[in-house]
């Protein structure tokens, strides 16, 4: 299917007019125009996209979360040894059953379509459409428990500061077939921290962080871009006060 039928198939399927399809996807009424009528070819990775967002609207019956991320409540900091810390103040995820983790898809979704640099390489690292199922449903991830399952979740509100600070990368060869295009220049593996606050039960006051190392997956695909994959060897490394 042409990519100006397939953008015009997915309009319809929404059942909005081309004008309430413009606004809720943030899309220039005049651009949807020449693409529906075939005037201009929308890029593929917009199609791609818009099939995804739509996807994830049709399974969680919500309005689609788009890269507007700025409040968040997330900073980097240094600590006295050099080593750099992503401070994520809000535990947005709590409970964290079976059904918790599609909301954590859902809110990494957002990130779909964004990029961003590792300041140790100067690499760029891309958000493909796969990350947020591969953060959310891996096997590595459902066999996580307790404090480091909730980490892993947490960890999703700060997933631009993580790459900025990842270090000390290690590559190893892609085996696996599946892989062999998305994958194809090998795997990256680089060092990450954050720290998650610990509150009273009681009284609500702010007692400690809960600090975490990890392992962040990075493919280095056919197209020669980079590509965040999964957070994985999410284990806590100690206790630092308030």
């Amino acid at each position: 299917m042409e990519l100006n039928e397939k953008i015009k198939m997915l309009r319809s399927e929404t059942g909005l007019s081309r004008k309430d399809f413009c606004v809720q996807y943030e899309i220039p009424l005049r651009t949807m125009e020449d693409w529906e009528v075939g005037k201009r070819t929308p890029p593929e990775y917009v199609v791609r996209l818009l099939a995804y967002y739509i996807q994830l609207t049709n399974i969680y019956k919500e309005k689609p979360v788009f890269m507007h991320h700025n409040h968040r409540n997330v900073s980097i900091i240094e600590e006295e040894n050099g080593k750099k810390l992503v401070l994520i103040n809000d535990k947005r995820f709590k409970g964290m059953d079976k059904n918790d983790w599609k909301d954590v898809e859902t809110y990494l979704a957002r990130y779909v379509g964004e990029y961003y640099e590792i300041a140790e390489t100067s690499d760029i690292v891309y958000i493909d459409s796969d990350f947020p199922d591969e953060y959310a449903n891996s096997k590595e991830r459902i066999g996580l428990k307790g404090a480091n399952r909730k980490a892993k979740a947490n960890a999703s509100q700060g997933i631009p500061e993580l790459i900025r600070i990842a270090s000390k990368p290690k590559w190893e060869q892609n085996k696996e077939e599946k892989h062999k295009r998305d994958a194809r220049f090998g795997w990256y593996r680089y060092t990450v921290r954050f720290a998650l606050p610990v509150y009273s039960d009681k009284s609500g006051e702010l007692l400690r962080y809960n600090v975490f190392g990890a392992k962040m997956l990075i493919r280095h695909s056919e197209d020669g871009k980079k590509y965040l994959y999964d957070i994985l060897t999410i284990k806590k490394e100690n206790e630092q006060p308030a």
